[in-house]
């Protein structure tokens, strides 16, 4: 019989839930990583060449040699292994990929273990061996992982009509680009087959709504994603799924009073199983400036999540960062960025984490690293920033234009983009943003939209229209005192008193957030 657990030096890898954990911590292993490493853990140390593992692995699909090693790459990274001196995969030039040592059947190793018990050998004794950048865009991305994620791929159920949807939510759960899109083909043939399913609507409306959020796609498909859950509403008003799927598509559209409503109302709904839609209400509570509730909520989320959420360590070290607890916050997001390399939000978190304590040195080593992990407007955000401080202005452009071309519907970006531009932009382009920003503010918009509006009058040198616009922001919700202090774009304003009463007002609210927040403060900051 197959075994469906291993121990492998200090791994311990369980088949059937997916889950690869090494002591306490879940490690960031989905999709066709953990298939490749499931692979080779059932070979043993024999070489398996490439071949062997394209038909075993990628089949049906058709690939080359270096779509396996750039694979590999990812499983090395996944497991912190160096392919210089690995420790667990090696690699055998010319053949292929072999384990470094001989992974242990799980029975085996209790069977050890057993047998070096005092009952079994008395004479032993009793010894025993987060829009991040200004925006916090890292986080503002994180509702819709929250909502896809499924935990651990269950057993295929019978009949081909679940089938289909288990493969689904499993593509949807790894929260890859492609796999994205091949929930959407499964979601699709579900409804090809019945429209009205609910279970279809529900997941293709969540996979619409990752295209804006995460793939930064047209915002068409966030509305076509609302149009999908209100379907299912109408036909189940008390459907927990359906709201959140809606809260999700008001999220990604930036409508964040309506999202903050159908979040509430899913939990509302199904208090234990919307756990997912909890932490993702506790995101906008933050965005609103509320710390103590996001900080109660999240605690809450992890404290009842079955398996360790993997960005939820990200959402809380941002609320302690806010809450000015910042050794805390510091060692969860290099938790994070150490054990999820293939985590853009990590990657962005952590050198974000650095460059607010004006670390810029171990900031930008941490950026590059990143960088090399994955391709993210906000890593071209925070890149640009990092060149505004040391005085290269010709960098911060062409990383601020990569940015916007990465997501041409993000404002932020293209305001950069253009504000940083040689030659500089007309005068009318900016004042024809400043009356989108003003005209969409009075709608009800997020507290980094005045921020924008901020940097945009800046370039007009209208200093007090600046500060009314990050006083707009604070009003709204905005609490980053740090970044409006070390932030290039607002150094124009250091020394300017009115710019001082505006970070003194952010203090303190903050401060009447911390003694709210105090007793959750003292829950997230015992050593773990």
């Amino acid at each position: 019989m197959t075994p469906r657990a291993y121990r492998f030096e200090d791994l311990e890898i369980d088949l059937d839930r997916r889950e690869v954990r090494r002591g306490d911590a879940v490690l960031e292993l989905a999709g066709l990583s953990f298939d490749l490493f499931a692979y080779l853990l059932g070979q043993g140390t024999r070489v398996v060449g490439f071949d062997e593992l394209i038909a075993q692995v990628w089949s049906p699909a058709v690939v080359g040699e270096e779509t396996v090693t750039q694979r590999v790459k990812l499983l090395r990274q996944s497991l912190g292994d160096d392919g210089r001196r690995p420790r667990y995969v090696r690699s055998v030039r010319g053949k292929g990929y072999q384990l470094c040592a001989s992974p242990q059947p799980r029975h085996a190793v209790a069977a050890v273990a057993a047998a070096e018990t005092p009952a079994a050998r008395p004479d032993h004794g009793h010894t025993r061996p987060w829009r991040w950048l200004p925006i916090a865009a890292v986080l503002l991305l994180l509702p819709g992982i929250w909502l896809l994620w499924h935990g651990p791929a269950p057993r295929a159920p019978s009949g081909e009509r679940e089938e289909i949807l288990q493969r689904a939510r499993y593509y949807a759960g790894i929260g890859q680009k492609d796999d994205v899109e091949r929930a959407i083909g499964f979601y699709r043939q579900l409804l090809d087959r019945d429209g009205a399913d609910r279970d279809a609507l529900v997941g293709l409306s969540l996979a619409y709504s990752t295209r804006v959020c995460l793939y930064n796609q047209a915002p068409e498909w966030a509305d076509r994603a609302q149009a999908l859950a209100e379907t299912v509403l109408a036909a189940a008003p008390r459907d927990a799924a359906a709201e959140a799927a809606l809260g999700y598509a008001h999220d990604c559209r930036g409508t964040m009073d309506a999202a903050i409503a159908h979040y509430e109302r899913a939990v509302a709904l199904d208090p234990a199983g919307r756990i997912d839609t909890a932490a993702s209400l506790a995101y906008l509570y933050m965005i609103q400036g509320r710390l103590a509730d996001a900080l109660a909520r999240n605690l809450d989320a992890e404290r009842r999540a079955a398996t360790r959420p993997r960005y939820l360590d990200i959402q809380i070290a941002r609320n302690l960062e806010l809450l000015g607890e910042t050794t805390a916050a510091e060692q969860r997001y290099a938790r994070s960025f150490r054990l999820y390399p293939d985590n853009v939000y990590s990657n962005a978190a952590w050198p974000r984490c650095l460059f607010l304590q004006g670390r810029l040195g171990e900031a930008e080593a941490a950026l590059a690293l990143a960088q090399q992990r994955s391709e993210h407007p906000e890593l071209y955000l925070l890149q640009g920033e990092l060149a505004l401080l040391r005085g290269r202005p010709g960098t911060a452009a062409e990383a601020f234009a990569a940015a916007a071309r990465l997501r041409p519907h993000a404002g932020l970006g293209q305001t950069l983009a253009r504000r940083y531009a040689v030659p500089p932009p007309p005068r009318d382009g900016l004042d024809r943003r400043v009356a989108e920003i003003t005209a969409a503010s009075r709608r009800g918009g997020w507290p980094e939209d005045h921020l924008e509006l901020a940097v945009l009058q800046l370039a007009r040198e209208d200093h007090a229209a600046a500060i009314a616009a990050l006083q707009a922001a604070v009003e709204d919700g905005w609490r980053d005192r740090a970044y409006l202090q070390t932030s290039a774009l607002f150094q124009p304003l250091a020394g300017d008193p009115a710019f001082v009463r505006v970070l003194e007002d952010i203090a303190g609210r903050v401060r009447g957030e911390r003694e709210a927040a105090a007793a959750a403060i003292a829950a997230a900051t015992t050593p773990r």
